[in-house]
């Protein structure tokens, strides 16, 4: 694996649609696992209204984050974003909040994959299949981007249309006085407060759409477009998910494991109806979608921090056939497959939100900074309603921030002690040989 980490080195070949599945495809394992331990800290009611709150959040922060993204379209993404607003030190904020989000939440999903494999085969292991699936789709994606986004499209497209099954078979059934419930919320508002990062992986890693920029054909025209599309998408599908789940089961059974939706199928209909079995391999396509759409993502996250001199080069060298950040897909994805080891999917999902709210934070703070310093800078998508949207999202973010420092204490000073570890790195070797 060599050739230039040059910039310019990757193929232009996404289109809008790609983009849309990318987006979605990025997000929509989160409709088929995470969000279920939620309930079980606010209740359903308690739920709804942090998955309302989040999504007030993600919309007003899509509409102003696409800004950046068109502005300074790279395959760094909010690195490169904070970077030309802050500084070195801002690149280094963002680009670990994005590496902590993009390699740890593969790991929750492929143990999800595993779940939903040893639901119908239990004698498959559930940590031995989500290894199986970094090793496969690692290759799927040093093969070629081309590909891997025709992939992403097909399986996502798949697992959008399965949860329109779902909500089919499950609307009818659905009992308003499971999610109204009495009390309305039975841990009160630290409920709600607590089960904010859970609603958060409704939408978790969608801003990953930004690190494919540099291999989209017209990034001003088209990323605007996959963005708005995804976002509109994913929206509906998380309402529907989480209202057509708490409607039917209690909280205590919906936090079982990783599996929820197969289990409000068994409710509904029976553990051996063939639609129960058809779900259950087909709910894997959305696993599968976000597995395979966030190691793009952080293959290209890694590959623009290795070429700005944030991470060794040798992570920014393409494929000399392929022309794919092949370094930058295998190291994060050795990290990834021994965290699932630990099989601890809830930790991990917040450890992945932990690094999205910072990163969340660092653009929106970086796009008011580069209003400023930076008013000529062509702007082909410009932020609606602002300043009101991105303040929202800047101030939401920094909720969450708090939500998940008071939830997962234990998890949050694992969080900092990375990122201490990592602020030790950039001052002693990677920020003496940086040009600003």
């Amino acid at each position: 694996m060599s050739g230039g980490g040059e910039e310019g080195g990757l193929k232009r070949v996404l289109t809008p649609l790609h983009l849309w599945a990318i987006a979605v495809g990025l997000v929509i394992s989160g409709d088929y696992f995470g969000w279920n331990y939620g309930v079980g800290k606010g209740g359903p009611m308690g739920m709804v209204i942090a998955t309302l709150v989040v999504t007030a959040m993600y919309v007003t922060f899509i509409f102003s984050y696409t800004e950046l993204s068109t502005a300074i379209p790279q395959s760094g993404g909010p690195f490169a974003y904070a970077r030309a607003a802050l500084g070195p030190v801002g690149g280094f904020i963002a680009g670990f909040g994005t590496l902590v989000e993009f390699v740890f939440a593969p790991p929750a999903i492929a143990l999800a994959i595993g779940s939903y494999v040893n639901f119908r085969m239990p004698e498959l292991p559930k940590v031995g299949v989500a290894i199986g699936a970094f090793f496969v789709f690692g290759l799927l994606n040093v093969l070629g981007v081309k590909l891997a986004a025709t992939f992403e499209l097909f399986v996502t497209a798949l697992a959008a249309m399965e949860l329109g099954i779902f909500f089919f078979l499950t609307a009818p059934h659905v009992d308003s006085a499971r999610i109204v419930t009495t009390p309305l919320l039975p841990n009160g508002w630290f409920g709600v407060f607590t089960a904010l990062p859970f609603a958060i992986w409704f939408y978790l890693a969608l801003e990953g759409v930004a690190m494919s920029a540099e291999e989209v054909v017209d990034p001003k025209r088209d990323i605007p477009k996959g963005y708005i599309a995804g976002v509109a998408t994913l929206v509906v599908l998380a309402l529907g998910t989480l209202l057509c789940s708490t409607g039917i089961l209690s909280p205590a059974e919906l936090v079982l494991d990783d599996s929820p939706l197969p289990r409000v199928l068994k409710k509904v209909l029976s553990a051996d109806h063939p639609m129960t079995h058809l779900m259950v391999y087909l709910g894997l396509f959305g696993l599968i979608a976000s597995f395979h759409g966030i190691m793009m993502g952080y293959s290209r996250q890694v590959y623009a921090l290795a070429r700005a001199g944030y991470l060794p080069k040798r992570l920014a060298t393409l494929h000399p056939r392929f022309k794919t950040p092949a370094w930058a897909v295998v190291v994060p994805g050795l990290v990834g497959a021994a965290a699932a080891l630990t099989k601890k999917a809830d930790e991990l999902i917040t450890l992945a939100g932990l690094g999205a709210v910072v990163l969340y934070v660092t653009s929106m703070v970086s796009l008011f900074v580069l209003r400023r310093k930076q008013p000529q800078l062509e702007r082909p998508f410009r932020a609606v309603a602002y300043p009101i949207f991105p303040a929202i999202a800047l101030v939401l973010a920094a909720v969450f921030l708090v939500a998940y420092a008071v939830s997962s204490p234990l998890v949050f000073a694992f969080f900092l002690g990375m990122f201490a570890i990592g602020a030790l790195y950039f001052a002693l070797v990677t920020r003496p040989g940086l040009q600003s």
